[in-house]
C-alpha cells in the first residue's frame, strides 16, 4: 500500500511460523478427537471434565463439547458429588465463561452454558423457612446477583449487545422472586440507557416488552398521556439520529395498526417536518407512506389525496434508496 515500507520476508520465519501454526491445529484435533472419544464411551469423570475445559478455552463455540461437559456434571458431578461441592464447580464454571466473555462477547455457546449453571444450582444448606442468601435459596441468590452485576458490567462496554440484553431478560424472569425488578425500575433502566445512546435498539425493544406485559396485566395503565410520553420521548431519538432505525421501530410498535386517527395525523405531521429538515431520509419517507396508507382507512374522503402523497413518496424512495426499488414499485402497485 502506499506509504507504507516494504520488509524483506524472511523465508525462514515464514516457514517456522506455518510449521507452528500446523503443529497447534494437530494438538486441536488430537485433543478434539479424544474428547469426542470419551464422549462416545460415556465416559464421565474428572479428567473428561478438564479436557473439555482445556478444548473450550481455545474453543468456546464448540456446541458439542459443550453438551457433553454438561452430561459429565449430570452423570458424574451431581450424582457423586455433595451439593456444596457442585454448588462450587458450577460456580467455577461460571468464572470460567466469565473469562472467555471478555474474548468472545457474542458467542451464543457461552451465553446458553451460564444459563444451564444456574439453572442445575443446588439449593442451600439453609431450611425452607430461612431467608435471604443463608436460606435454602442462598447459593441461587447469590449466583443470580453476581450475574446482575456481570450484566451490568458488560452493557457499560457495549450497551448495545444483544446477548447480554437477552441474558439480562433471562435473569430477571426465572431469578429468585426476592430479587424481581417493577417495572417502574426497569422502564427507568431503559430511559437511562436511551438517553445515553438514542440508537440503542435493545433498550428500545427492552422498553417494548416491559409495556407489552405491564399492558397486558393492567390494561387500564395504557393511558393517552402515557402514550404522548412515549411519543415525546422517541420524538427526540428522531431528530438526533433520522437514520437509524431504532427510534422509528419502537416509533411504529407505538403506532401500531393505527386505530386512533388522530394520533395518525399528529405523527404525520411531526414526520413531515422533520422530513423538511432531512428531505432524503429513507426511514422519513417509509414512515410517511406506511402511515398515510393506515390513515386511509380512516379518511376515505381523502383517498385521493393521501394516495398521491404516498406515490410521491415511495418514487423518491426508489430514487434515493435503488437496492429496493422493487419493492417501492410493488408497494405502489398496491395503490
Amino acid at each position: 500500500m502506499h506509504g507504507i515500507k516494504r520488509t524483506k520476508v524472511d523465508a525462514v520465519a515464514v516457514a517456522a511460523r506455518r510449521e507452528k501454526e500446523k503443529e497447534k491445529l494437530r494438538a486441536y484435533l488430537a485433543l478434539e478427537k479424544q474428547i469426542l472419544d470419551l464422549k462416545g464411551a460415556n465416559e464421565w469423570s474428572q479428567e473428561a471434565l478438564h479436557l473439555t475445559e482445556q478444548f473450550l478455552s481455545n474453543n468456546p463455540e464448540h456446541y458439542t463439547i459443550w453438551n457433553y461437559r454438561r452430561d459429565i456434571f449430570t452423570n458424574f458431578v451431581f450424582k457423586e458429588r455433595t451439593p456444596e461441592e457442585s454448588h462450587k464447580l458450577l460456580f467455577s464454571d461460571l468464572a470460567f465463561t466469565t473469562t472467555a466473555l471478555k474474548r468472545h462477547p457474542k458467542v451464543y455457546a457461552l451465553w446458553n452454558h451460564r444459563r444451564w449453571c444456574l439453572q442445575n444450582m443446588p439449593d442451600g444448606p439453609g431450611s425452607t423457612d430461612d431467608g435471604g442468601k443463608e436460606g435454602k435459596e442462598g447459593w441461587k441468590i447469590s449466583a443470580w446477583s453476581q450475574e446482575m452485576i456481570i450484566v451490568e458490567k458488560m452493557l457499560s462496554m457495549d450497551e448495545r449487545n444483544f446477548h447480554v440484553w437477552n441474558y439480562r431478560r433471562y435473569i430477571l424472569s426465572h431469578c429468585p422472586p426476592s430479587m424481581k425488578r417493577t417495572d417502574a425500575d426497569e422502564l427507568a433502566n431503559t430511559t437511562r440507557y436511551i438517553e445515553k445512546n438514542h440508537s440503542n435498539f435493545s433498550a428500545w425493544h427492552q422498553r417494548s416488552l416491559v409495556y407489552t406485559k405491564l399492558w397486558t396485566e393492567k390494561p387500564e395503565s395504557k393511558t393517552r398521556a402515557l402514550l404522548d410520553k412515549e411519543f415525546e420521548l422517541v420524538k427526540q431519538a428522531l431528530w438526533m439520529a433520522p437514520d437509524d432505525q431504532s427510534g422509528w421501530m419502537y416509533h411504529r410498535w407505538l403506532i401500531g395498526t393505527g386505530d386512533d386517527p388522530e394520533v395518525l395525523e399528529r405523527e404525520i405531521g411531526v414526520i413531515e417536518e422533520l422530513l423538511e429538515e432531512e428531505p432524503e431520509s429513507r426511514w422519513c419517507l417509509n414512515s410517511l407512506v406506511h402511515y398515510k396508507r393506515l390513515l386511509l382507512r380512516h379518511k376515505p374522503n381523502e383517498q385521493t389525496q393521501l394516495t398521491e402523497d404516498c406515490r410521491q413518496s415511495l418514487e423518491k424512495l426508489a430514487l434515493i434508496d435503488q437496492k429496493r426499488r422493487q419493492r417501492y414499485s410493488d408497494i405502489a402497485s398496491t395503490l
